[in-house]
């Protein structure tokens, strides 16, 4: 790895304007994050990255006015190191919304120690007048946390590794509702093996009993109305940031039907541009 290869995304900008979020954001989709970087620790960060310290080739970085060396040597600073895949993001803000923010956190202006809140963001705001002009400029003004956060997965986009996680649960209620579950479905109206003597000890993944459960009106109708609800809400988590989603199906006994779904859920999943992780909890228990 060197330098030329390491995507670095600088975040800095006004105090409330969102920088954490835009973090979080960056962080989501893979980048190595760290906040309020100071300026002379930089050459050395992309160092020890062209080095392969970090083993990661993607690194978003907040540098703001809590640094007093901000000012004086940033630039400088990226003269010495001309990283070629650089971008530098400047968070903006309209006064009256940062005054309402910092008053909704209740938090003080890192520059207002011997001053109004509103006089540290004026003071702010014309001293990185130097850096907004050679940065890429979001005005948060009008943006929520997610309307950012979204704006951000547009503009530096999503790699393969990046893509939303959907976790597959199979359980048993007699074992308890997964904690972690933030979808749920109770499959315990499906036929049940579990009253076939030949199909009773045998598990969900095995293609007699799978096909018990699933080979019969009620299941394919279940399906019917399952498959186009799948494929509407996955792209719409993607686009609200969502990275992991958890669907635990459940049966009686975690073993014969909730499997099955499970798998069955698992192959139409394959199809949307998601990473799938399949558990099944309960399948050998009694």
């Amino acid at each position: 790895m060197n330098t030329s290869e390491i995507k670095t995304v600088i975040i800095t900008g006004l105090a409330g304007s969102g920088k954490s979020t835009a973090l979080a954001a960056l962080e989501d989709i893979g980048y190595y994050a760290i906040d309020n970087l100071p300026v002379f620790l930089l050459k050395e960060l992309l160092t020890q990255a062209e080095e392969g310290k970090l083993r990661n080739d993607k690194l978003a970085l907040v540098m703001d006015c809590r640094d007093p060396l901000l000012l004086t040597s940033f630039e400088t600073t990226l003269s010495q190191i001309k990283p070629k895949d650089l971008h530098i993001l400047f968070l903006d803000a309209d006064v009256a919304v940062l005054l309402r923010r910092f008053s909704q956190l209740r938090r003080n202006h890192p520059l207002a120690a011997n001053c109004s809140i509103r006089d540290a963001i004026l003071r702010e705001k014309e001293a990185l007048q130097p850096i907004r002009k050679i940065a890429s400029i979001v005005d948060t003004s009008q943006l929520s946390p997610h309307d950012l956060g979204r704006q951000l997965r547009k503009i530096f986009g999503q790699s393969d590794k990046e893509k939303l996680t959907v976790n597959l649960l199979s359980f048993g209620f007699k074992h308890g509702p997964p904690p972690e579950s933030e979808s749920l479905w109770d499959v315990r109206f499906l036929p049940n093996p579990y009253f076939v003597p030949e199909l009773k000890s045998r598990t969900g993944l095995e293609k007699d009993v799978a096909g018990y459960v699933l080979d019969n009106e009620i299941s394919r109708y279940f399906f019917k109305l399952l498959e186009p609800m799948l494929f509407f809400l996955i792209p719409k988590y993607q686009e609200e940031g969502k990275v992991q989603l958890t669907i635990s199906i459940g049966c009686t006994g975690g073993k014969h039907r909730s499997v099955a779904v499970t798998e069955k859920i698992r192959e139409l999943l394959s199809r949307q541009n998601v990473n799938l992780i399949v558990e099944h909890r309960d399948i050998d228990k009694s």
